[in-house]
């Protein structure tokens, strides 16, 4: 660790013994020590009174510097005493996070998953936790055939196959909607049908494929069923809702406001065809989050870089939704301003975004309480017909009073969404939400 560059200067060891079976360990290398400190790294250093004290406990004096008597007179081998190495020990821990990586931020981003900051760092004589990363990348033995690093290269282009599949969801929807107004009778239910079905699976396709989709296909996020009922609750609740509190619905859903259960079609259209942008905004982040890291010297620094972002791409998005929405109503003749489909719109995205990182608990979690606290409304308001239970349907009907019934939309999915908002700016400014995800084992 030391050198003429000073201690921060990665150097390749003299010895190949880099990965030798054992470490060098003395009373400095105890793990206990490391682990009461709780920073992930399993090391404490211990001073030279310690180990002073630990050789008159044991009744180990040195003496003459080559070896040691026992009691029978025999001169004992000799115990080398070097000053233990840190940085060699704390490879050995994480041993296979520096063989599979393929650059000191890969290292840099698994040591911040294992809780070592820049605090930390200091501890190994490093100035934060990059420069840490450097000098443990250049002591990994590397065999002499395998080739050197490559050098980095720009970002590449957006693929056209899941740049297409962004698009389909939206086209298919418009379809599906134009059928519905030319159609009638049985060929309109079938092109109902039909349309459902394909929309569906286009957005299934388009959330497995690109800067939204996510290789582990069990994480709880990664289930479409609460997107599904979120998105077929802007086309049918608020009609259902604003019916049932009339006493209805009298009839099966349809368009226009003097239908028994009215349908809102704009809504939905609109969050369709914003999978593009939601994409490609996505990958706006993901690109130049990459770029920043490279370019910081810390993971504060870093943090501090990429929450800006974070926050201008959240912005980008609900601007494309808002114009999309606008858009949809002029078109199909529906009001224009939807507070429930943006709402709706902020929260699907940041759960995909994080779900796309590897964070799909919180978003699985808000989305399930959403879709509860929504199906809860509508239960409360059927519920209080029944004989002495009117009182359950008063907090829905004062919602709908004051905010109309995109009310409950807004509310529900508003506060989840500033939940989630809060959550990402914690866990996708951290250095290890942008490292590759690890291989399957």
């Amino acid at each position: 660790m030391s050198g003429p560059g000073g201690p921060d200067r990665p150097v390749t060891p003299g010895s190949p013994g880099a990965w030798d079976a054992r470490p060098e360990r003395g009373p400095a290398d105890e793990p206990a020590a490391g682990a009461a400190r709780g920073d992930g790294t399993g090391f404490a250093p211990t001073t030279t009174d310690q180990r002073t004290a630990t050789d008159r406990r044991t009744g180990t004096g040195h003496q003459s510097g080559t070896g040691h008597r026992t009691t029978s007179g025999h001169k004992a081998p000799a115990v080398r005493r070097g000053a233990a190495d840190p940085v060699k020990a704390l490879m050995h821990r994480h041993r296979e996070l520096c063989e599979r990586a393929v650059d000191p931020l890969d290292i840099a981003a698994g040591l911040e998953a294992h809780g070592v900051t820049d605090r930390t760092a200091a501890r190994f004589r490093h100035r934060d936790v990059f420069s840490l990363a450097e000098e443990m990348y250049a002591r990994v033995p590397r065999d002499a055939d395998v080739p050197p690093r490559p050098a980095p290269v720009p970002a590449a282009r957006a693929r056209a196959d899941w740049v297409l599949l962004t698009l389909l969801p939206g086209a298919l929807c418009a379809a599906t909607v134009a059928a519905v107004h030319l159609t009638d009778g049985r060929t309109r239910l079938t092109a109902v049908a039909v349309g459902i079905l394909a929309v569906a699976l286009a957005l299934r396709a388009a959330l497995r494929r690109g800067p939204l989709g996510t290789a582990d296909r069990t994480a709880p996020g990664a289930s479409p069923a609460w997107t599904y009922w979120l998105v077929g609750y802007a086309l049918l609740g608020d009609g259902l809702l604003s019916t049932a509190l009339a006493g209805g619905p009298d009839g099966p859903p349809g368009g226009g406001a003097d239908s028994p259960w009215p349908v809102t079609v704009a809504p939905v259209l609109a969050l369709t065809l914003a999978c593009a942008p939601a994409a490609w905004t996505a990958r706006l982040f993901a690109v130049r989050a990459r770029r920043r890291l490279a370019a910081s010297r810390g993971l504060e620094e870093f943090a501090g870089t990429v929450r800006p972002l974070l926050l201008g791409v959240f912005a980008l998005f609900l601007t494309a939704l808002t114009a999309l929405l606008a858009l949809c109503g002029a078109v199909l003749d529906e009001p224009a301003v939807h507070p429930g489909t943006l709402a709706l719109g902020a929260l699907l995205f940041l759960a995909r975004l994080l779900t796309a990182h590897r964070f799909a608990h919180a978003p699985a979690v808000l989305l399930a309480a959403t879709v509860a606290a929504q199906a809860a409304a509508l239960a409360s308001v059927f519920a209080a017909r029944l004989p002495g239970c009117a009182a359950l349907a008063v907090p829905v009907d004062t919602l709908v009073a004051l905010c109309g019934p995109g009310g409950v939309p807004a509310l529900t999915c508003g506060a989840a969404a500033l939940g989630l908002l809060v959550h990402a700016t914690r866990k996708l400014t951290r250095a290890s939400a942008h490292a590759p995800a690890e291989p399957p084992r």
